[in-house]
């Protein structure tokens, strides 16, 4: 079984479906599989002979991509290509969307199709194009595609009256989970300039108006007006490469802190390798992520908090979400509600206690995503389907 992964963002590109597909690649790799990937023309070639070759050959995804993939998917003989697909990555082109049918019929059926879809955004199509037909683009995979595969129970209810090949696999954290000791959780703290009196709230991501970054600056405002010491560190890089709204919104939220004169309780990391960020969540004492459209195991920023045993204050999920329990593996507010945000913050900082078993809990919750249980359940997808 050959499998090429075909994904618009990949390494050292910043997003989490690149990182994805690196961990993946690389187990799937290491269980005996023969996995290479096809990706965007800016990210970092590799060793062609190595367990995970990277062939960063695609410098635009529209319709170029037909032949182009088909043209790979033979020179690799690949039984597999694995479409990577998240709306904005591509540009917004529907090309993708189409290219499955075509890869297929070029193929001449020797080669599967299979796509994760790590949202459901409508692409855009041109002026004016109705909510149904962007729609129709959206889900059309579904229908031409030989498996499908959503990470979360919200995307699954959305799509499961679509196809009968639909299957959820939840992602795992894309950074390693590590758990500190207490000295060197306090070393951290006091490399970033923070002492143990400090209450430090940690927001791991990219700023998207998606991710709740007002919120963010509104919470910091309320808990240092009632009097707390407290600061917030935003881990990781702030703007992505495929969607050009993040430095816009970035500079949002760079005016609302100076509004609130927060300037000096905010830190910005920027771009850290993993063992930095790994570092840097262990140095936080509340692990805020105030998404707008609710906590979901697609968020690779949340899986890697849980990995870290934070206490993670989020948003509600939007569906179900059974395998996290809230007051236990984490606690939920309300999306944009600062206030809600600041008291479950505050409750975690007063009760050392509740904050231990969250962490404690959240830790535990992790082990439902490692990272080889994800891959020996694609591996039981790729083999039902060429049985």
């Amino acid at each position: 079984m050959h499998i090429l992964f075909v994904t618009a963002e990949y390494l050292p590109l910043p997003g989490g479906v690149g990182a994805y597909t690196a961990v993946l690649g690389r187990t799937l790799a290491a269980m005996g599989c023969q996995v290479s990937v096809l990706t965007d023309a800016r990210a970092r070639p590799t060793d062609p002979l190595a367990a995970l070759p990277v062939y960063p050959e695609i410098t635009r995804w529209d319709w170029r991509i037909w032949p182009q993939v088909a043209a790979w998917a033979k020179r690799q003989q690949a039984t597999w290509v694995h479409v990577q697909y998240q709306t904005g990555a591509y540009a917004m082109h529907p090309a993708i969307n189409f290219a499955p049918r075509y890869w297929q019929w070029a193929a001449r059926q020797t080669v599967r199709v299979a796509w994760t879809y790590h949202d459901l955004l409508p692409p855009y199509l041109f002026p004016k194009a109705g909510a149904s037909l962007r729609r129709w683009v959206t889900e059309l995979p579904t229908r031409t595609c030989d498996c499908v595969i959503v990470t979360n129970e919200a995307d699954r209810v959305q799509l499961t009256h679509k196809t009968p090949n639909l299957v959820k696999i939840p992602i795992g954290s894309n950074i390693e989970g590590r758990l500190f000791t207490p000295q060197e959780r306090a070393y951290r703290r006091r490399q970033r300039g923070y002492g143990p009196e400090t209450l430090l709230i940690g927001y791991f991501g990219f700023l998207h108006p998606s991710k709740g970054g007002l919120t963010l600056v509104q919470t910091l405002d309320q808990l240092v007006q009632a009097g707390r010491n407290a600061h917030l560190l935003l881990i990781g890089e702030a703007t992505s490469t495929t969607d050009t709204t993040n430095g816009a919104y970035r500079q949002t939220i760079v005016e609302a802190i100076a509004a609130c004169g927060l300037q000096s309780r905010v830190q910005w990391t920027g771009a850290l390798p993993e063992a930095e960020v790994s570092a840097d969540l262990n140095a936080c004492d509340v692990l805020l992520m105030p998404y707008e459209d609710g906590a979901s195991l697609r968020r690779g920023t949340l899986m890697a908090g849980l990995a870290h045993g934070c206490a993670i204050v989020t948003t509600t999920p939007p569906g179900p979400l059974p395998e996290l329990v809230a007051g236990r593996d984490l606690l939920f507010v309300a999306p944009r509600d600062a206030t809600g945000a600041a008291r479950a913050v505050a409750a975690l900082a007063d009760d050392p206690a509740l904050m231990a078993r969250v962490r404690t809990q959240a830790h535990t919750a992790s082990g439902q995503f490692t990272w080889r249980a994800i891959a020996h359940s694609h591996l039981a997808v790729y083999e039902k389907v060429d049985r």
